[in-house]
């Protein structure tokens, strides 16, 4: 592994930052402790961050002469989850953490703006450091867009530290990398009655184990086995008492896919699947699908050169990314701009990748990571914006 000697030198800084983070973490457009702190540090490295974009975002310009923008991106915000675990830095704020490692991807950004702050390098072009908010569920991707973010950039890259795969190695592809990630809200309406008579009733119940069953045709029997979809029904809620027949269940789901096809092809066989289920049980269904975030899909040419740039620090364990149907709103730039988003991994126990998953209440990194994702974006800047 070779870790660029700028980064080695600030290191304790970068880990710094991430503890200090992880420590006051702050919910979606919330960020404004966390915004302040980034925009002094940016300062003290000679810049002019701008705040406020996005509505809690920081943007903020490094340039070294006449040439393209590329942008850095970073997320800002927690999760509304209690830490459980023993960190010395653990959360003191009740119910918000830093459960799926924004605190990492701002330090590890910081990190790289005070090194090119300080670069001897000759560079021709600019860098441009996207500090974005709300993006656990909110799409605060698409307020920083809306505030001009990307006004003159010619590619964006973002990562990911990923608890699936160990420090040390860093997941590159292109093409789909994380899914699309839609929600569904089904209301199914029946006639109510007594156990014991079911004649004369529309067993709502009975309607919904229908539908939840035929759902799961939708993948396995439409959408190519070669593809990548799901459709999960995370929630069920009906019935009264054991002996009455429930005349009202409301379900609520999921839907995962890597293909705007295969997106638009699970609505219309989820459509198709309740109205035939509504006119053969005679039940009334209420059916509400919501686009969530678009997949995020990489750039053949930008994903090349992440791989490069990452080669030079991990060498052979630079390669394919332990894949998930997770969803992410850096999509939203990559529909506007060419770009490439990336995962370093940090799993703490190497023998037990899935031992702390993103998302959990005792999520925690291996801080090794931290250099090796700066130095990815430092060899990044140097063979996109060097001569």
């Amino acid at each position: 592994m070779i870790i660029r000697n700028e980064i080695k030198k600030i290191e304790k800084d970068i880990i710094k930052w991430r503890r200090d983070f992880h420590k006051y973490p702050e919910l979606s457009f919330e960020e404004h402790l966390t915004s302040k702190k980034i925009g002094e540090e940016l300062k003290k490295m000679g810049m002019n961050p701008k705040m406020k974009i996005g509505k809690t975002g920081v943007v903020s310009d490094l340039k070294f002469g006449e040439g393209p923008i590329i942008a850095l991106r970073a997320d800002m915000d927690a999760l509304p989850l209690q830490e459980k675990g023993n960190l010395s830095f653990k959360s003191k704020h009740k119910g918000i953490m830093h459960a799926c490692g924004h605190d990492a991807h701002m330090a590890m950004l910081l990190g790289v703006a005070k090194t090119l702050s300080g670069y001897k390098k000759d560079l021709r072009g600019t860098v441009r450091f996207i500090f974005q908010p709300a993006e656990e569920g909110k799409g605060g991707a698409r307020y920083m867009i809306r505030d001009g973010c990307l006004d003159g950039v010619e590619e964006i890259y973002g990562l990911h530290v990923w608890n699936y795969q160990p420090a040390g190695e860093v997941g590159v592809k292109e093409g789909p990398v994380m899914a699309a990630a839609d929600m569904f809200y089904i209301k199914i309406k029946g006639v109510g009655g007594h156990g014991a008579a079911p004649q004369g009733t529309v067993d709502a119940i009975v309607v919904a184990s229908h539908l939840i069953q035929s759902f799961q045709t939708v993948v396995s029997r439409n959408i190519n086995p070669l593809d990548n979809a799901v459709i999960t029904v995370g929630k069920i809620k009906g019935g009264d008492n054991f002996n009455i027949i429930a005349d009202e269940v409301y379900i609520e789901g999921t839907a995962r896919s890597y293909t705007e096809v295969n997106r638009s092809l699970i609505k219309s066989k989820m459509n198709q699947i309740i109205e035939g289920v509504s006119n053969t049980y005679g039940a009334k269904i209420n059916f509400e699908y919501v686009d969530g975030y678009p997949p995020t899909i990489n750039s053949s040419n930008c994903a090349k050169k992440v791989l490069k740039a990452a080669k030079k620090v991990v060498g052979d364990k630079a390669g394919l990314p332990y894949l998930s149907m997770g969803g992410e709103d850096f999509s939203y730039y990559l529909q506007k701009r060419p770009g490439c988003f990336f995962f370093v991994g940090s799993a703490p126990d190497p023998t037990k990748p899935f031992g702390t998953p993103q998302h959990c209440s005792h999520y925690d990194i291996d801080e090794k990571s931290l250099s090796i994702g700066p130095s990815v974006f430092l060899n990044l800047v140097d063979d996109i914006l060097g001569n």
